[in-house]
């Protein structure tokens, strides 16, 4: 059999978000047929130790405390960023100029302007990009757009999404990088999720009321004193769908008990849907088609059936899990690199979330319906 050319990685943070990347790449090309064979050439961290302990860990080839060394590396053909959110422009851009694909964890950018340079430049070099949204890549997901889309549920009427978290509850937890305006707060950080698992089942949102609250004014700062707070803890919004379809929207990183409820819920003149992150490998289904007496939320169980449970367990029922979802969307950004497929979720799309996030926040100042900018 002839071998394949390689694709040579190169990490730029070794966190929970880098770990995961790393799991993706090293189990992907076990469960896909990929154009590429992957490599591990280098990873970086803060400091050289925690950089060689990372690659040590992870099987990496080399290691540093220097990203930039590492994109101007010519053995290297992507950079993989799960630094901080203020980080990604800087260092997307210098990966670009220099000729690298760029695998990015979201947010993509803190700002909407920042994303859209970085985007004009993936686009103006010809690299090829992806955005971390992988939740998208959950079959049952991609069960319940197909469902929409060939009409089970009728006329969309109603939608309602929520990603809630707990990790900031504790109001003496210390200020972090997630709680400066760089950080981009609990809409941005993760209700970005349900944004875009909105978009991805209903098509695009027209117009939007935002409500953005901060509920825990100051924090710790780590030095004795304090610091003020200004991003949100809780991001909502109703919004309005092309389709016609109107709805809710939350960002929530201060739910107390909730550890990652990735919800979603699709009203239709015919049936409904409902999702749950903490149960992800099912999804249910209400029909009215069903005879009278019969009707209720039937539960359809991830399996082989759905592409492509299959290729990671011939059982149904035995559960995907969130690694084997980095693993699908690393597949499916391989694919795009080789150009056998258009980018799953690029820069362009992560553009396209942080102004759904912006204009939510600008109507939450104004108090107001917005129309959000094509």
């Amino acid at each position: 059999m002839p071998s394949k050319p390689v694709l040579r990685i190169g990490l730029i943070g070794t966190g929970f978000m880098g770990k995961a990347h790393v799991f993706g790449f090293a189990s992907a090309p076990k469960v896909f047929d990929l154009p590429f064979d992957i490599e591990l050439h280098t990873v970086a961290d803060v400091t050289e130790e925690a950089a060689a302990r990372a690659a040590a860990d992870f099987g990496f080839a080399y290691s540093t405390s220097d990203w930039r060394s590492m994109i101007t590396h010519s053995d290297i053909d992507v950079i993989d960023i799960t630094a901080p959110n203020a980080l990604h422009k800087e260092m997307a851009l210098a990966a670009i100029a220099a000729g690298k694909h760029v695998y990015c964890e979201k947010p993509l950018a803190p700002l909407s302007s920042d994303a859209r340079e970085m985007a004009q430049a993936a686009a103006a070099r010809g690299v090829k990009t992806q955005v971390g949204f992988n939740y998208l890549c959950n079959p049952m997901l991609r069960l319940a757009k197909q469902m929409i889309a060939d009409g089970e549920l009728g006329q969309i009427r109603g939608y309602r999404g929520l990603h809630a978290e707990d990790y900031m509850v504790d109001a003496s937890g210390t200020f972090t990088f997630r709680h400066d305006p760089a950080g981009g707060g609990a809409l941005a950080d993760i209700g970005s999720h349900a944004l875009a698992t909105a978009e991805f089942l209903l098509g695009p949102i027209t117009e939007v009321m935002g409500d953005c609250i901060t509920m825990i004014g100051e924090r710790p700062d780590g030095k004795d004193g304090t610091r003020k707070v200004d991003v949100d803890d809780v991001g909502r919004a109703f919004v309005r769908f092309a389709n016609g379809a109107q709805g809710s929207v939350e960002g929530n990183w201060i739910a107390t008990g909730r550890k990652m409820q990735h919800d979603f819920e699709v009203y239709g003149t015919e049936g409904a849907l409902h999702f749950s992150q903490e149960r992800f490998n099912e999804l249910h289904f209400y029909s009215n088609r069903d005879p009278a007496g019969r009707r209720g939320f039937r539960k359809i169980e991830a399996a082989p059936d759905h592409e492509p449970y299959g290729r990671f367990c011939v059982a149904p029922g035995h559960q995907l899990g969130f690694n084997d979802l980095k693993a699908i969307e690393v597949a499916g950004y391989i694919h795009a690199i080789a150009g056998t497929i258009e980018e799953p979720f690029g820069f362009a799309a992560g553009l396209r979330i942080q102004t759904l996030v912006e204009t939510i926040q600008r109507s939450s100042s104004t108090r107001q319906w917005i129309s959000v900018p094509a």
